[in-house]
């Protein structure tokens, strides 16, 4: 039988050019979007950019552009990520396609219909960073710890509500019944918790006289929807809902099969697995799946934020060190639920130890072997490949990122350390047939290698195949830096 996968990411602010925090978490996407093919699954990964709200006003209005000429100029930057990450995403979706300000609109008008919406007096202290409300107790000396350099700015105005304090038993009921609901389980104990110490009713517009640029609220064009409301249901407009109910239903699922898996950093936890939530129950349609919650890469102590001007270019890394080289980094060197450190030094070390001087040696000693001393094997079909790395790879079930790949470079290790265990290169001096029988499964190993790569390394999976399949005398995939 065949099986739907839906996969997403957030969808990250046009404010500011792509850094590597959103790319290790489309990576991160991009690695089980490729495992869940790999396994002969159906894939739909959504992707896009978040184009409405108070950041982006502000910014169009400092560079004195349109708002719509600013999203677009910074749009086409994050999908340009695409090529320079070697990602599959299949979607992109951007919060101002006519389609999704006609679905958000539609599902506004759903959850008003079901009494959950109403129009009361907003004054609030907002951090325009994370473009939410802050209580006194989320905030470290007066300020917001995500974003410690903005100030708060004192919102007062009449605006619409959602009725989220409703919604506290029915999400608790949700979290007993589905306990894979949010990974990791710290981070799942972490929201459970929230929810348990009451919810407040949250703000979803905003004065179209004070910031006009956002989704028109249906049947008040005093208001524009607020960003949050506006950006989350991108989830389900880009399946084509409300009008393609068939794939919406048969890649979101059902509320008794759920099929959303939904990529997110922790400071997304709230939004995505509480309010979000509640707002799904309101409209009428099923929860998501699962939320899987990383950490942040960190520098100096602080998270990387184009708030804080401490970011990595991923354009940058991907032009000195080659695509697959940022992809590994995030793969094995970031904690798949919790925080990192980069530094350009880390990086360069791991890259020489696990690249330069682990696959791409690898690689380089065995088919140099094979190529002199002209050795043929008969290849495994790409299907039984397939097959058999869908077995060691089965950690990605649970979303166990580094684990996996840990998993794949002991491999690598052990290929190298039977290399210099067994010589075949003095052995075959002394019996040919040893030799080149020890070369022969050294070349079917280097083939498996590929294909449990292929999910974090895709460029240097189908590159070793290549090599094999027509004895190409290899060039160094990884020099030395």
């Amino acid at each position: 039988m065949e099986k739907n996968f839906y996969i997403t990411t957030t969808l990250p602010y046009v404010n500011a050019a792509p850094h590597i925090g959103f790319a290790l978490e489309i990576v991160q996407a991009d690695i089980i979007a490729r495992y869940e093919r790999m396994k002969g699954s159906n894939v739909i990964f959504n992707t896009g950019t978040d184009e409405h709200g108070v950041k982006i006003y502000r910014k169009a209005l400092e560079e004195k552009k349109d708002p719509q000429v600013y999203v677009d100029e910074n749009a086409k930057k994050f999908d340009e990520l695409k090529q320079a990450l070697n990602l599959s995403y299949t979607r992109f979706i951007r919060t101002t396609d006519p389609h999704h300000i006609t679905a958000a609109q539609e599902f506004w008008k759903r959850c008003e219909a079901s009494g959950d919406i109403e129009k009361k007096i907003y004054r609030v202290k907002y951090c325009v960073g994370c473009e939410l409300e802050k209580t006194d107790s989320e905030l470290q000396d007066g300020k917001c710890p995500i974003h410690p350099n903005l100030e708060l700015e004192e919102i007062k105005e009449e605006n619409y509500f959602f009725k989220f304090s409703t919604y506290e038993k029915k999400l608790l009921e949700w979290y007993e019944n589905h306990p894979n609901f949010v990974l990791p389980d710290f981070r799942f104990n972490e929201i459970k918790q929230f929810v348990k110490n009451g919810l407040a009713d949250f703000s979803i517009s905003r004065l179209k006289e004070k910031m006009p640029w956002g989704v028109p609220v249906p049947g008040d064009d005093t208001q524009v929807m607020y960003v949050w409301f506006d950006a989350l249901v991108n989830y389900v407009s880009t399946l084509g809902w409300p009008e393609d109910e068939k794939t919406f239903e048969k890649f979101w699922g059902r509320r008794d099969n759920p099929n959303a898996v939904q990529v997110a950093g922790k400071d997304n936890l709230r939004q995505q697995s509480a309010m979000w939530q509640a707002m799904l129950m309101s409209a009428g349609l099923p929860p998501s799946k699962q939320i899987i919650i990383h950490g942040f890469i960190i520098s100096g102590g602080q998270k990387m934020a184009k708030s804080l001007g401490n970011v990595v270019d991923p354009f940058e890394i991907v032009k000195k060190y080659g695509t697959d080289a940022l992809r590994f980094w995030i793969a094995h060197e970031m904690n798949t639920f919790e925080d990192g450190d980069f530094t350009e030094e880390k990086f360069v070390e791991s890259y020489n130890a696990n690249l330069a001087n682990g696959i791409g040696n690898l690689t380089s000693r065995i088919m140099k072997m094979a190529i002199s001393n002209d050795i043929s094997v008969s290849l495994p079909s790409e299907s039984d490949g397939y097959r058999k790395a869908v077995e060691i790879l089965s950690d990605l079930e649970e979303f166990s990122i580094k684990t996996t790949i840990q998993k794949v470079w002991n491999e690598i290790r052990e290929t190298d350390r039977y290399i210099q265990e067994t010589e075949p290169f003095r052995v075959i001096k002394i019996d040919e047939k040893k030799g080149k029988k020890i070369m022969e499964e050294l070349v079917l190993t280097l083939w498996n290698i590929s294909f449990i790569l292929e999910p974090f390394l895709p460029d240097t999976a189908l590159i070793i195949r290549k090599m094999i399949q027509e004895r190409i005398v290899p060039q160094p995939m990884f020099v030395r830096k």
